[in-house]
């Protein structure tokens, strides 16, 4: 009897941890970063290499960070969507340009459009390492105190903007205002 329980009652844990694990959101991996300071870095400007972009850019109000490249063909589908936030939600991005030709990242801004105040240029990719950065594109959200409260994996879509980044983007703008 024994015999047959024993690999039944393992096929039964195995099928609930399969089971478990299809019903997880690939675009949500816990970051050992949130509810803490984002990391320290000092990066050149893409557009002005002798501007510094640090991490004292995330701080004062709520922002956006965006870690993209152009040989990044997700960075490519979101493109639109972080347009929009930036024109139309008036929220404020600031990317980190990953391992990326400076040239051809200026000039697929200057064609497609460009929703970042400024982007730090990554080309060792060091600081997105700093970051956890598993690959572009990622979205971190920062409050005003330059704290992660957010990341998402993969391209931003119309969807992630409207359930679940404007809310919290909205209610972390809220929360700055009060004292």
């Amino acid at each position: 009897m024994w015999r047959y329980a024993i690999p039944l009652l393992v096929l039964s844990v195995l099928v609930l941890f399969f089971w478990r694990g299809l019903s997880l959101n690939p675009g949500e991996v816990p970051s050992p970063l949130l509810g803490r300071e984002a990391p320290e870095f000092t990066l050149p400007a893409l557009h002005e290499p002798e501007r510094l972009v640090t991490d004292m850019d995330l701080v004062g109000e709520v922002t956006l960070f965006n870690v993209w490249g152009t040989w990044c063909p997700g960075c490519h589908e979101e493109h639109e969507e972080l347009m929009r936030l930036a024109q139309e939600e008036g929220v404020r991005i600031v990317g980190l340009n990953l391992r990326d030709d400076r040239e051809a990242a200026i000039r697929w801004l200057s064609r497609v459009g460009n929703p970042f105040e400024v982007s730090g240029f990554d080309s060792d990719g060091q600081v997105s390492i700093d970051w956890g950065v598993y690959g572009a594109p990622e979205t971190f959200v920062l409050d005003h105190q330059g704290r992660i409260r957010h990341k998402h994996i993969g391209p931003i879509t119309h969807d992630d903007i409207d359930r679940r980044l404007l809310p919290l983007i909205r209610g972390l703008q809220e929360e700055a205002k009060t004292p």
